[in-house]
């Protein structure tokens, strides 16, 4: 019975967390790491809320963000010390120490994999958009990448695994092509297309992190000019996050410019 009723926890927690009540989705994430202590997700989960608050902040879930290359390719506005998030790292680096210390006992602890998975994927984005740490998100995303091909090489269905993976593609897909072409030469790769294969993976198949997926990849289709797809996927958040104000609003977005590129 406890693991039925910590799971729930988790799932309770993220489902607040996506309706941007992130004091009580700590709550439930707080309380899954007293009765399963053992367990790292408990602790990335509660990195993921400060983060997912950062960004719901510093409107990063927007496409007013989402389609400004400048702050797409360049974060956030604001110095990196003025938007550090002491809790957020600090969250982060202890889910990732818990999750290592399982996978050094059992190198394929799949549960351990995916959280060090989610924690680099995570702290990529961060550095990226809110610290402007270009080249240390790099890193930490072809890092990511690699642990989340391990992942699903020994459990193809943590597909959780796949947001690391489509937005790494997807974000240095879209760099400037000299960019792209110096960071070749260092071994990251960038592919948009395969980004949002990936991303539509995670958003059909993922179980904590799918409307996350969903919402990247409703972005991504705005940026690639595909604003059906963009409204589908909007349309089914807003249904399943009938609080989130976000949703509901990129929704009316899209329909907006939708109808006036028809006149």
């Amino acid at each position: 019975m406890e693991a039925d009723s910590s799971a729930a926890l988790l799932d309770k927690g993220f489902q607040q967390l996506y309706e941007l009540k992130f004091e009580g989705a700590r709550k439930e994430f707080v309380e899954y790491q007293k009765l399963r202590p053992d367990d790292p997700m408990g602790k990335v989960a509660e990195a993921a809320s400060y983060l997912y608050e950062e960004f719901n902040a510093k409107g990063v879930l927007t496409s007013e963000f989402f389609l400004n290359d400048a702050k797409f390719l360049g974060g956030i506005d604001g110095s990196a010390s003025e938007n550090r998030n002491a809790a957020f790292l600090e969250a982060v680096h202890q889910s990732r120490d818990m999750a290592k210390k399982r996978v050094k006992v059992n190198s394929h602890d799949v549960q351990g994999l995916l959280v060090i998975t989610i924690a680099d994927g995570m702290e990529s984005d961060y550095d990226a958009i809110i610290e402007k740490k270009q080249m240390a998100a790099l890193g930490l995303m072809k890092q990511g990448e690699q642990e989340a091909n391990t992942v699903l090489a020994i459990d193809p269905s943590s597909q959780d695994a796949y947001v690391a993976l489509g937005m790494s593609n997807y974000i240095i897909g879209c760099l400037p092509g000299y960019k792209r072409a110096f960071l070749f030469m260092g071994g990251v790769h960038g592919d948009r297309v395969k980004g949002i294969e990936f991303m539509q993976t995670a958003a059909d198949h993922g179980r904590y992190l799918s409307p996350f997926a969903k919402i990247m990849l409703a972005l991504a289709y705005e940026r690639e000019h595909q604003p059906d797809k963009a409204r589908a996927l909007l349309t089914e958040l807003s249904a399943q996050f009938p609080e989130n104000p976000i949703f509901a609003k990129e929704l009316a977005l899209v329909d907006e410019k939708h109808a006036s590129t028809k006149h």
